[in-house]
């Protein structure tokens, strides 16, 4: 007799296809524009604020929503940018990372049998938590290259059982910017079926070209059905941190920490401290403004170099991921591409195959991270040259 010790709810899941990728491209020596983390190092003020914290012995553990000074600034940085206020004793929750912050909102919020909405490519966290929860995924597939929303397509798949729609902007992985127009068609259609929009912006001050990441809680009628998503990681050059948050109505943020106090129950203080202190210090010191411009530098640098080789690549308005069209290299599919690019070019992309469901939609498309240092840009643009 055979025996299954893990539960069923998990025994599907496999290693995600960053592990695989990063491992090929560990094995071969690869350049590794897979996964996406920053290979330079963060701000010192950051980095600064989190030894003080430490040496002051901010070392316990911190009150289940979050540090007072960290929710606060979280507060002040809503009414800055977006030009609303929030309590930040009643409507912020601080959690370790945006992926628990995504997984504790669709926990919190959605019952067996309700139906989700998401748009593909997907992050990966999406599905699972859906999963866990008992809901039933409901897919939008974005297509390429414009990624563009047909309204009454996307209401075809709202019905009286849509308790949520999650919303990627900027998106990974394919660096749409969702447009007001976008957002606010969205916002009709969640309140003519009732229904709550979670937005999850790990990328909102990664932005190019003009683009303009839109606040769904100031479209009429949305505060009290949104919860927004932030991530410090993507910001701050500090994805190690796993420290993220989110902004919603009491009703949403007490479900969601309902949640979350018995996954965690806590975030790591001093981080938070730090984070607080970062908030604080990117407004006064334009950081924001310099986020953006570093990463148009580098998403320019992998643009230009896909434009010489002759790869049709998609311009994104927003995160750091290029993706590009493969299918007329003779390589096969986005899987069997990824898994030769580490060993016989030396460069590492991740299969977006792997953010869908309709597979066939990814299959003739890579994507490439370009937060990584200039040089290393530059050296996998050269490595990828035999390509063109």
């Amino acid at each position: 007799m055979t025996y299954h010790f893990s539960a069923n709810r998990v025994r599907h899941f496999g290693t995600t296809i960053f592990s695989e990728i990063t491992a090929l491209a560990q094995h071969h020596n690869a350049i590794n524009l897979g996964q996406g983390f920053p290979d330079f190092s963060a701000p010192a003020f950051i980095k600064d604020a989190a030894i003080k914290a430490i040496q002051d012995d901010v070392n316990q553990y911190a009150p289940l929503p979050g540090r007072p000074k960290l929710r606060q600034a979280i507060a002040d940085k809503v009414l800055k940018h977006e030009g609303r206020t929030v309590d930040p004793n009643t409507e912020i929750a601080v959690m370790v990372g945006a992926t628990e912050a995504i997984f504790s909102t669709i926990l919190g919020l959605v019952d067996p049998g309700d139906e989700v909405i998401i748009f593909e490519p997907y992050y990966d966290s999406y599905i699972p938590s859906i999963e866990f929860a008992g809901g039933i995924p409901k897919y939008y597939t974005l297509q390429a290259p414009d990624w563009t929303i047909d309204p009454d397509e996307l209401e075809a798949l709202f019905s009286d059982k849509t308790k949520l729609i999650m919303i990627n902007t900027p998106h990974n992985p394919t660096g749409k910017v969702f447009s007001l127009d976008e957002m606010e068609l969205i916002a009709r259609l969640c309140q003519k079926y009732d229904a709550i929009a979670a937005v999850d912006g790990a990328y909102e001050h990664i932005i190019y070209d003009g683009a303009v990441h839109h606040s769904m809680a100031n479209i009429d009628g949305m505060a009290e059905r949104t919860v927004q998503i932030s991530s410090l990681g993507k910001t701050f050059s500090v994805t190690g941190w796993k420290t993220g948050w989110t902004v919603a109505p009491p009703e949403l943020t007490t479900a969601i920490m309902r949640i979350y106090q018995w996954a965690t129950f806590s975030g790591i203080n001093p981080l938070q401290e730090a984070a607080a202190e970062a908030l604080i210090t990117a407004e006064q010191t334009g950081y924001y403004a310099e986020l953006g411009q570093m990463y148009h530098r580098k998403r320019d640098i992998l643009m230009n170099g896909f434009n010489e080789i002759g790869l049709p690549a998609i311009k994104p308005y927003g995160s750091f991921f290029i993706m590009v069209d493969i299918s007329e290299l003779g390589l096969g599919t986005d899987v069997e591409f990824c898994k030769y690019l580490p060993e016989k070019v030396g460069v590492a992309a991740i299969p977006p195959s792997a953010f869908y469901v309709n597979k066939s939609a990814g299959e003739k498309m890579a994507r490439f991270a370009f937060c990584k240092k200039d040089e290393v840009l530059q050296a996998a643009v050269e490595k990828l040259r035999v390509l063109g």
